[in-house]
């Protein structure tokens, strides 16, 4: 039981309970819930009365006619990718979020920014980190800008008192779970706190039209840690990704009101800082070995840009009763529906057969249209028989083996022909009236050169 001052609070939506519940009644997510101290008296959040961010006189309602729009402008962060995925550019008194795991780069990527643009004045509060330890990376970046003011403040008060105070072009905050306010009682990093303290930097964004990134925490799950309210409060959220034995970095866009959703920028992490990858379709093919089977070659879509992957894929007999299926960088149940299709619809036996699925360079792919290369990569390896060097296979397909046209194909054909491949089934479908073709009909010339094993 919880004592009379304590009270439990969802981490996800911020729904409080006087004892400890298993499901949230308000999101429905499961043991989210964890025990704070309860928030009485003077100490209630409510509106705070900081220095230029007091409530004035209440609007008044006008109608569509009467309100002038005017296009706000925007400033160039002088990295390329990031002003892709932010839509052309940081939008002035826009609001950032900025996600990811440890270590990923995320206080790196903010940083740089000094580093790309000298000539905007940027102010970095670093709650994790002293101001020494910020100088000794950005010395290792080469950062040598004379507009970049560090403090080492986590006092939302103290926070908003400088960035009035210096009307910098951009302020960096990192991070806001470090962030606390006086008046509330609870710990930083807590529901209440980080709702109070993103609520009144929205403020300050809104009212002076200064451009705030907030660098936030995520779960083991892969969300971002804190109240979903937060992912609702700021303009634009962004995902940076990364795997541990790679060097590349993907910064995505998972929600943006100044530009297009699911927009991706590809960078590559080294000893500077990190480095755009304006090519990604080159990068991830560059160590392609293009004699061996079991290689195929796809286009998937990451927002608007066209990316080639090379899919990978091993079969081999079984040598114990329940083959085995592995799989890495792909939905898991995907691959097992594409086996059936292939085994149900082609006659290509995969029952008795081990199967290895892996998508090189470590990336995570969830575009249909990789389905048919995913297909005669498995083909291919089961024949041993390698594909052609300069063939690109695009399809979606369904449950009766038919191969359905992609989304985007003018674009994805683009950065084939970009690359030197030419010669795809999609290519061919595209320019024809003819009804999509069938897989067997596909893989009828790997039957007739060398039978299933």
């Amino acid at each position: 039981m919880a004592k009379s001052n304590q009270i439990f609070v969802c981490t996800s939506c911020g729904h409080e309970s006087p004892k400890w519940l298993g499901s949230c009644p308000g999101c429905k997510e499961w043991n989210s819930f964890v025990e704070q101290e309860k928030i009485t008296g003077s100490t209630k959040p409510h509106k705070a009365k900081i220095a230029g961010l007091e409530p004035e006189e209440a609007p008044k309602p006008q109608t569509l006619n009467e309100i002038t729009a005017t296009e706000a402008s925007r400033f160039q962060t002088g990295i390329a990718e990031f002003d892709r995925v932010l839509g052309g550019g940081c939008m002035r008194g826009s609001y950032v979020l900025i996600g990811g795991a440890p270590g990923v780069g995320k206080s790196t990527l903010t940083l740089q920014i000094a580093k790309a643009e000298p000539n905007l004045s940027i102010l970095y509060c670093a709650g994790e980190e002293s101001v020494m330890q910020i100088k000794q990376r950005a010395k290792r970046m080469g950062v040598t800008s004379e507009k970049l003011w560090l403090i080492n403040e986590t006092r939302i008060e103290s926070i908003i008192e400088q960035a009035q105070k210096l009307q910098p072009d951009l302020l960096i905050v990192d991070s806001i779970q470090t962030v606390y306010r006086d008046q509330l009682s609870s710990m930083p990093g807590s529901v209440a706190q980080v709702k109070e303290c993103a609520a009144l930097l929205q403020q300050l964004a809104k009212k002076s039209s200064l451009s705030i990134m907030i660098i936030g925490h995520i779960t083991k799950e892969g969300d971002i840690a804190g109240p979903r309210v937060l992912e609702h409060m700021v303009d634009t959220v962004l995902s940076f990704e990364g795997d541990d034995h790679y060097t590349y970095r993907l910064l995505r866009s998972i929600k943006n009101r100044f530009g297009p959703a699911h927009e991706v920028g590809v960078f590559e992490m080294k000893q500077d800082g990190l480095d755009q990858v304006p090519n990604p379709s080159a990068y991830f093919l560059a160590e392609r070995n293009q004699e061996v089977s079991g290689s195929a070659i796809g286009c998937i879509m990451e927002g608007s840009r066209p990316i080639l992957v090379e899919l990978q894929a091993l079969v081999s007999p079984s040598a114990y009763g329940t083959p085995q299926r592995t799989v890495n960088g792909m939905d898991r149940n995907r691959v097992l529906l594409l086996l059936a299709v292939l085994e149900k619809r082609t006659g290509f036996k995969f029952s008795d057969k081990d199967v290895y699925v892996n998508v090189a360079g470590g990336l995570k792919i969830k575009d249909p249209a990789a389905d048919l290369s995913l297909c005669m990569a498995l083909v291919s390896s089961l024949l041993d028989i390698a594909l052609d060097n300069n063939q690109l296979w695009l399809g979606e397909v369904g449950l009766g083996g038919e191969l359905r046209r992609v989304g985007q194909l003018e674009r994805r054909i683009k950065e084939a022909e970009k690359l030197g491949y030419i010669h795809s089934w999609a290519k061919d479908q595209h320019h024809s009236n003819n009804k999509p073709s069938h897989l067997k009909d596909i893989l009828n010339s790997f039957g007739q050169k060398k039978s299933p094993r």
